[in-house]
């Protein structure tokens, strides 16, 4: 199926609204809109029943029937002079006296062919009726109900009843296919949020679910779901960035870019991501040092920074408001940008090896640096605030790397620290060290992530393994191989128990409980 070729007349929206209102009696709210659109619903319950109503002379369904249709003056005019004809014979000649002056079919019709209305005058005048006046040579009045009947019937179409709601639905049943609703929730149709009704408990994944392959000599850098929980979208090392329906581990053809193959892309390899937090935008960081902005639901670049730093992009965050964009490099530094400028606000200099990770913090910037600090910085002055170095006061002797950082969802003032040793960390914004999670063995993490609540923390390994631990109580829940080569990063679904993992052997990974 070709999802995305499927283009929607405006015209076809503002009718789906007209039979909406008519159905539910809005009957000003129908008018209005027909008015100021110039679109009109011209739609009947059954055209057999309506044509039928027409070849019987059924005169006061018809008009009320075409009361709410538009159409063409001509076809109106013959309407009303066929009616106005029957009344005569019926010697009903008030109602047609009025029907003849009071109708703007009728006044229309002494504008546009005066003879033919003078006509219809003297056939009024006359003291009885005769067919052969009335109609023309060859004509009669079971012909011309016939001819009505037929011009009538091209300009009107039965619609099934509530159609609007009647897609809805559809659409709403094709999301929950596509996995993009879980099963059983409440929906919020107008933002599109799903209210998830008994919430998944939050369990740790020790199921393979699908897995996404990537071409010879490529592979994901880095992925990412949207907070609402409608994409799946990864970075490779050649540059593509790609949304994926997570449920079948395809490619998203329902989104028109893709289908086009106009893939986002970077020039050079894309180490990280991350969304806004209304899932619209996407901002990509590559590997020369750029950042681009992407409109995700279209695949537009909405902004470059080209000379965001002057090497590799390590990680990026949105703030609050979506205004501003905070990245880390390897150039040493972390920088915040504004997404309206499109220029460098602030600059955070001071780490002398890598910076890993930048994330806000309430007021703060804090960073992880590969010299083994974390650094808090004022967002207002962008002066360094303070220094911790978590594997010394961990009890971990030397200054290893610290990798990366995760805010915890509970505790607005504590994040999660993981270090190139066989520990992570929670810490606070004073430096002290809240609680940790180690293995035991040896080996070092490399990175690391939260469940959406927070209750299972998630750190991987450099054997490309995967240990969860229990977040409140430290306790490791278990422990596996997750690729064939190292692996590299993980992102978690937003309220699903779904973790996406992407590795140097070509794949993602994507695991339930």
């Amino acid at each position: 199926g070709n999802m995305s070729a499927i283009e929607v007349e405006s015209s076809d929206v503002v009718r789906l609204l007209l039979q909406y209102l008519k159905e539910n009696n809005l009957l000003k709210a129908f008018s209005a809109l027909q008015e100021e659109t110039g679109v009109s619903l011209n739609t009947v319950d059954s055209i057999d029943g309506f044509i039928s109503d027409v070849i019987t002379g059924h005169w006061d369904t018809v008009l009320l029937s075409i009361s709410s249709l538009k159409l063409p003056e001509n076809i109106l005019q013959d309407l009303y002079e066929q009616i106005f004809l029957e009344l005569l014979e019926q010697r009903e000649t008030g109602a047609a006296r009025s029907l003849l002056r009071q109708t703007d079919a009728m006044l229309n019709l002494k504008q546009a062919a005066p003879a033919r209305y003078v006509h219809l005058e003297n056939l009024l005048s006359h003291p009885y009726f005769d067919a052969k006046d009335a109609y023309a040579e060859g004509s009669s009045k079971e012909k011309r109900r016939g001819e009505i009947a037929q011009s009538l019937a091209s300009h009107v179409t039965v619609v099934p009843p509530s159609r609007l709601l009647a897609l809805l639905q559809q659409a709403l049943k094709w999301q929950q296919h596509a996995g993009l609703l879980p099963a059983g929730t409440a929906i919020d149709l107008f933002r599109g949020k799903a209210a998830v009704k008994g919430e998944e408990e939050e369990r740790a994944p020790t199921r393979l679910f699908k897995t996404i392959k990537f071409g010879k000599g490529t592979h994901c850098e880095c992925v990412a779901f949207s907070p609402d929980g409608q994409y799946l979208v990864t970075g490779s090392a050649d540059g593509f960035i790609e949304v994926w329906n997570y449920m079948t581990g395809k490619i998203r053809k329902d989104l028109k870019y893709q289908e086009e193959d106009k893939i986002m892309m970077m020039e050079s390899s894309v180490l990280c991501m991350c969304f806004s937090r209304d899932s619209e935008l996407l901002a990509t960081g590559a590997r020369d040092g750029k950042i681009k902005v992407w409109k995700v639901a279209t695949g537009q670049c909405l902004r470059r920074f080209d000379a965001a730093h002057s090497e590799g992009i390590t990680s990026l965050m949105f703030s609050r408001d979506n205004s501003q964009l905070l990245s880390a490099s390897f150039d040493m530094t972390a920088r915040v940008h504004g997404l309206k400028s499109g220029k460098q606000l602030k600059e955070f200099r001071g780490h002398t090896s890598f910076v890993n990770s930048a994330i806000f913090l309430l007021e703060h910037v804090v960073t992880a640096s590969s010299d083994g600090t974390v650094k808090l910085w004022s967002v207002r002055t962008s002066d360094c605030t303070a220094t911790f170095k978590p594997s010394l006061l961990g009890g971990g002797g030397a200054e290893a790397t610290v990798s990366w950082l995760v805010p915890i969802p509970r505790a607005a003032d504590q994040f999660l620290v993981v270090c190139k040793t066989n520990t992570a960390y929670v810490m606070n914004l004073q430096g002290q060290i809240v609680r940790s999670f180690t293995t035991g063995k040896p080996g070092d993490f490399v990175s690391g992530g939260l469940s959406p609540k927070g209750n299972i923390v998630y750190l991987i390994g450099d054997n490309s393994s995967l240990s969860c631990f229990n977040f409140a109580t430290g306790l490791l829940l278990n422990s596996m191989a997750i690729h064939d080569k190292d692996a590299i990063a993980l992102a978690q679904h937003p309220h699903q128990n779904l973790l996406a993992t992407t590795g140097e052997d070509g794949t993602v990974r994507l695991w339930r409980p």
